[in-house]
C-alpha cells in the first residue's frame, strides 16, 4: 500500500497542477460580464432593427413618390393646357422675369391667398408656397419665386 501512494500522490499533484495551469492560461471573453455580452447583443440587434426600419420607409416613401408624382405632374400639365385654351388668341404666356398684374403689385391678389402664403413661408415651406402661388395665378416657375422670396 505504501508503493501505491508514493505513485498516487505525486500523479494528483501533477494533475492538479496541470488543471491549475491550464485554468489559468485558458483564454478568456475580455472580461465581459453576461449583463455587458446582453447590452452588446442588444445594441447590435436594435441597430439592426433601426437600419431595417429605415430601408423600409426609404421604399415606402418611393413608391409613394412613384404613385403621387406622375399624377401631380399631370394635373399640372392639364392646369397649364386649360389656362393656355382659356388666353384670347395671340396672347402670349408670361415672358421670364416679367410679373403678372396680381404678382407685380400685389395689390390684385387674394388677401387670404397672400395670409396663407406668408404662413407658409414663415414656417418654412417655401416650395408649398411657390406650388400654391403657380396654382392660384398660373404664373411661371422664375416669377412665382421671385414673389415668394420676397415676402
Amino acid at each position: 500500500m505504501g508503493d501505491v501512494l508514493t505513485v498516487l500522490i505525486p500523479a494528483l499533484i501533477l494533475a492538479a497542477a496541470l488543471w491549475a495551469l491550464a485554468t489559468a492560461l485558458k483564454p478568456r471573453d475580455g472580461g465581459m460580464s453576461d449583463a455587458d455580452r446582453y447590452q452588446l447583443d442588444l445594441a447590435r440587434r436594435s441597430q439592426a432593427h433601426y437600419a431595417a426600419q429605415v430601408q423600409a420607409a426609404m421604399a415606402a416613401r418611393a413608391r409613394l413618390e412613384a404613385a403621387a408624382l406622375p399624377s401631380q405632374n399631370r394635373q399640372q400639365q392639364i392646369q397649364q393646357h386649360d389656362h393656355r385654351q382659356a388666353l384670347p388668341p395671340g396672347h402670349a404666356d408670361y415672358p421670364h422675369g416679367s410679373y403678372p398684374a396680381a404678382l407685380a403689385t400685389g395689390t390684385t391678389l387674394n388677401p387670404q391667398l397672400a395670409l396663407e402664403l406668408q404662413t407658409l413661408v414663415r414656417n418654412g415651406q417655401k416650395l408649398q408656397a411657390i406650388r400654391l402661388l403657380r396654382q392660384a395665378t398660373h404664373s411661371n416657375l422664375l416669377t412665382a419665386k421671385r414673389y415668394v422670396d420676397r415676402l
